[in-house]
């Protein structure tokens, strides 16, 4: 989708002689009376949650018991919490818990998005019951304990378990203004199972699915676009010296020597938004000012090609996609200035446009690379 589009220009004297995760967090030393834990076993085809390396660092006035009183260390870790020594505790984990008498345990932390989540707005997609919804928390984090047949629970059977799954989700704040809404918050949705069989019972967390970004808000409002030549003395193949340094405003005029390489960039100035495009829809000379005037490019007989440099994250920019270059071979016309003109694109790729350019040198495409030779 094209944002904005604009025409600029340089001048040139030609001298004719030569680049989530799970948690939680604090309630001062409380602790859930839950049944006992069966230990929860990974099903083999669903890879268990990540969990940060600082999972369990809490200050002591965090902590929140997980499971009974006298828990061993390995009863604690089998039910996914953490152990200090003398108390198991939550960690900084979203903690997904079946129990043998028929009951989920979900513990959901702030820290589980990035931005961290308002676990206020957290709940099931069917709080039908007054259990429903969160039996403690603080706004670090929320504890849901409800039955495994109540607050929208589906049940079905798979290879000799009895499934039983549901859905939370979080909702977010929308600021409506007079010229756009906008909202700060982290969204997500957290699908999670509890299996039982004859002799275990298993937990799993499914998936936590972050709800994307929505996408910029396209509007009329002032876009920055520079052209500016590199002045770096280019000796190697790669063309990176030649843009290390470019010339001031009061460089201009420029003198260069015919078939001297010119090196040029366009680039977009005061923008941070990473996903955003700048295309060079037409590149052209002229002898003076005026972009319509001529003579001007393109001359398709020339045998001196424009090279255009490929820019990606190894070019050293903050936003490669911001910029382009390209080096054309110094040219004169009768009169000795030569003005360098582009029109420009910004694009914001979707699903129905990427925004990646093809370049050809037939006359019949509208982006003709080929008419940059002569600049």
């Amino acid at each position: 989708m094209e944002l904005f589009k604009c025409l600029l220009g340089v001048v040139l004297v030609c001298g004719v002689s030569a680049q989530q995760y799970w948690m939680q967090s604090p309630l001062p030393q409380k602790h859930l009376l839950l049944p006992t834990f069966q230990k929860p076993q990974q099903q083999s085809n669903v890879p268990p949650p990540a969990a940060p390396f600082h999972k369990c660092v809490l200050e002591e006035a965090e902590k929140i018991q997980c499971g009974t009183p006298g828990i061993t260390v390995d009863q604690c870790q089998d039910i996914n919490c953490c152990f200090d020594g003398h108390l198991c505790y939550y960690g900084k984990a979203v903690t997904v818990q079946c129990t043998r008498d028929g009951q989920f345990v979900v513990v959901v932390a702030r820290e589980a998005t990035r931005p961290p989540l308002d676990v206020n707005s957290v709940s099931l997609l069917e709080p039908n019951e007054a259990f429903c919804g969160p039996v403690d928390g603080t706004s670090a984090f929320a504890i849901f304990q409800f039955p495994v047949t109540a607050c929208g629970t589906t049940l079905k059977n798979d290879e000799g378990y009895v499934v039983y799954e549901n859905h939370m989700v979080s909702s977010y704040e929308v600021g409506i203004g007079p010229k756009g809404s906008i909202t700060r918050d982290s969204h997500f949705e957290l699908l999670f199972q509890c299996l039982y069989s004859g002799t275990t019972v298993e937990a799993l967390v499914m998936e936590v699915n972050p709800v994307p970004p929505p996408l910029s808000v396209a509007a009329a409002g002032p876009l920055r676009v520079e052209l500016r030549l590199g002045n770096g003395q280019c000796i190697s193949k790669g063309y990176v010296a030649a843009y290390s340094s470019f010339y001031r405003s009061s460089d201009y005029p420029i003198s260069k020597v015919l078939r001297e390489p010119v090196y040029v960039e366009v680039r977009l100035v005061g923008r941070s938004d990473p996903n955003i495009v700048l295309n060079l829809e037409h590149c052209w000379a002229t002898s003076t000012p005026n972009p319509q005037s001529v003579p001007h490019c393109p001359y398709h007989d020339d045998r001196y090609h424009t090279t255009v440099i490929p820019l990606d994250g190894s070019s050293g920019l903050k936003y490669p996609t911001h910029y382009k270059r390209f080096i054309s071979r110094m040219f004169t016309f009768v009169n000795s200035d030569v003005f360098i003109h582009c029109a420009t694109a910004v694009c914001y790729p979707s699903s129905e446009n990427s925004c990646e350019q093809q370049c050809h040198r037939q006359s019949e495409y509208p982006l003709n690379f080929s008419c940059w030779v002569m600049l």
